[in-house]
């Protein structure tokens, strides 16, 4: 069986190459050159995803792949949107200028947007899924995660919390990240289920721990991680008195609860047999990620 490592770098370069693709049928201008470099690198774990839950529905690439992109351009446009002046204020993402540094916030927005409208763009292509009735579902779906109920009403919360007279506790935070860090994630790995018409439960508890996970490994990194190897600036959140869920839990402790969340997402592949290995792969991929 492929190796987690071999089949996480095949599924960038496949889903890489699709959006790139897709964003170069645009007129050329500043914001089609800024979505271009914006969508280039990162792991596209939620791109792989998408490609890997399609697989156990015996959907192949071929049917899956722009869902995959679509999915990796919404990550784009939150990223972008994300580390402008107003929201987290960031001048770098995967070791390069951001693209309001690059360029200036104007481009930043704009090409936000456009990377936006590409994602649902992509889901309406006749590849997105094998059945009209899948790339609905697709499309329904990921408005939802995306939108105000899902990663925008995180990012909101987010930056409420940033001047709220109180820290959130444990619960808000965990509501906060299940929009913004895990609503994305949850979509990514439901895709395949809902392409083929099939019940997307067991990948959605799988999704949700996995995301939370995602988002303490996450928390654990800004505190201990190697700034050069994630690419952007670490320690943000205990500067700004955040409340993350290593400040709540400390340090081994939040180490402590992704490793439960890992067992609980691995749990839910059960129905899934052996056939879901890749996946279990990427839940511990999750928590020993260096960046």
């Amino acid at each position: 069986m492929t190796s987690f490592p071999a089949a996480l770098s095949a599924a960038a370069e496949t889903v890489e190459a699709r959006l790139q693709a897709e964003i170069a049928t645009l007129p050329a201008s500043v914001v089609r050159d800024a979505m271009a470099y914006a969508a280039l690198g990162g792991k596209k774990l939620r791109g792989f995803l998408v490609l890997e839950s399609a697989r156990l529905h015996g959907i192949g690439p071929e049917q899956s792949v722009a869902a995959a992109a679509a999915i990796e351009a919404i990550h784009a446009y939150s990223l972008v949107h994300d580390d402008l002046p107003a929201m987290d204020d960031d001048d770098l993402r995967r070791g390069q200028p951001t693209v309001h540094v690059k360029w200036d916030d104007a481009t930043a927005i704009l090409t936000g947007d456009a990377l936006q409208t590409l994602a649902f763009g992509l889901l309406a292509q006749p590849d997105a899924a094998p059945s009209d009735a899948g790339r609905l579902a697709l499309l329904a779906s990921l408005a939802h995660a995306s939108g105000g109920a899902g990663m925008v009403l995180g990012q909101a919360l987010d930056i409420a919390a940033e001047t709220a007279t109180t820290p959130l506790d444990l619960d808000a935070i965990t509501a906060l990240q299940a929009g913004k860090t895990g609503a994305l994630i949850e979509w990514s790995a439901c895709a395949g289920a809902r392409m083929a018409g099939a019940d997307p439960a067991p990948l959605a508890a799988y999704a949700q721990a996995l995301g939370l996970a995602f988002q303490i490994a996450d928390d654990i990194l800004d505190v201990e991680g190697d700034a050069k190897l994630a690419g952007k600036r670490l320690q943000k959140d205990a500067e700004a008195g955040k409340a993350t869920f290593v400040s709540l839990l400390g340090l081994d402790g939040a180490k402590a609860r992704a490793l439960d969340l890992i067992a609980q997402a691995q749990t839910a592949l059960e129905p899934y047999g052996q056939q879901a290995d890749l996946l279990r792969d990427a839940a511990q991929f999750v928590i020993a990620r260096k960046a």
